[in-house]
């Protein structure tokens, strides 16, 4: 069955004509052409299709579209303003935490989260709480360099 719902995407109101089984995935790739959000497993076990529903992590392709109606939905197209990075995003660059890219938006968001939630995490909480994130080049020593250097960069916009 089809329906129209409204979803909070990155900050505006989006509306869409959706299948009752499309997922959040589908929705925001193919309806509103979010490229970052990606499927990687399918099942909600790599990471790669990471969202923030409401500030925190959860997987596109496992959650059904109509149930993310009334919650704020950030991309990573939602963190940055078009024309400067985001500074997790930033971090990743100048840290190559990139490799090929593909699990980087999914890594990226969990970052954000993570450090919304705890500004000053171990490297074993970075690592826990990272651990639903794959990364199939195994560039794990660089993406913890980059939150690291996103946790640096935060700490220096707050005392600026």
């Amino acid at each position: 069955m089809k329906r129209d719902i409204t979803l909070r995407v990155n900050g505006r109101e989006e509306n869409l004509h959706i299948d009752d089984a499309d997922t959040l995935l589908d929705a925001l790739r193919d309806g509103l052409k979010l490229w970052s959000v990606r499927e990687g497993c399918g099942v909600g076990a790599c990471g790669t299709c990471t969202v923030l529903m409401d500030g925190k992590p959860v997987s596109s392709c496992f959650l059904l579209a109509v149930r993310a109606r009334g919650h704020e939905i950030t991309t990573l197209e939602g963190l940055g303003d078009g024309h400067v990075l985001h500074s997790i995003q930033q971090a990743f660059v100048e840290e190559r935490a990139l490799q090929c890219a593909y699990c980087t938006p999914g890594f990226v968001l969990s970052v954000k989260a993570l450090l919304d939630e705890n500004p000053e995490p171990s490297d074993d909480e970075i690592r826990e709480y990272l651990s639903g994130n794959l990364c199939r080049c195994a560039g794990y020593a660089d993406i913890l360099r980059a939150v690291r250097s996103a946790q640096e960069k935060r700490r220096r916009a707050q005392t600026a």
